[in-house]
């Protein structure tokens, strides 16, 4: 059905179909045909882009805007025929610029959220970062150091990093 549409679509536009693509597992993170189709239009041999739905291009916003930016900088376009969006088109440019606001605006407000968030676990007393897994063994490292180990065979002993030891060694002594 998708294919005859599409098909059906060129023909009216008086295109001429040099490729087709149909992923199979189109969830998949590497899409090796679409790349394909991208290398095409670097290499200036199509010069529109013509898919079912945006979905079936893009696996998310930012995937989305940027092939459809490096198709515009190559001067190919892009027609979605479900979403009826031609970046062929005056109008379609159009569109597409105010996805690219809305993408921005969404990353702005998840980084705002983020940075709320922490922000609140801070005040919450809660600890940031990694855990200090080689500090719990501050004691140890410095009894086995005085028992004449070496930092390499601590650090192995222990099953911690050699910069690890080095760090416990340096640092001034904790008051107990």
């Amino acid at each position: 059905m998708q294919n005859r549409a599409m098909r059906e679509y060129a023909a009216r536009r008086g295109w001429t179909i040099i490729m087709q693509v149909k992923e199979v597992g189109s969830g998949a993170a590497q899409r090796p045909l679409r790349e394909k189709l991208l290398e095409a239009a670097r290499r200036r041999e199509i010069d529109v882009a013509l898919v079912w739905r945006l979905d079936r291009w893009g696996r998310s916003v930012a995937d989305l805007l940027s092939t459809l930016q490096e198709l515009e900088h190559l001067g190919v376009g892009f027609v979605s025929l479900t979403e009826a969006l031609d970046l062929t088109t005056p109008a379609g440019r159009a569109m597409a610029a105010l996805l690219a606001v809305f993408a921005a605006c969404a990353r702005e407000i998840l980084g705002e959220r983020v940075r709320a968030g922490l922000a609140h676990a801070r005040q919450n007393g809660q600890r940031l970062g990694r855990p200090a897994t080689a500090a719990r063994h501050a004691d140890k490292v410095s009894k086995l150091r005085r028992a004449g180990l070496s930092k390499s065979q601590i650090a192995r002993r222990l099953s911690i990093g050699r910069t690890s030891v080095r760090r416990i060694l340096a640092a001034p002594p904790r008051k107990k």
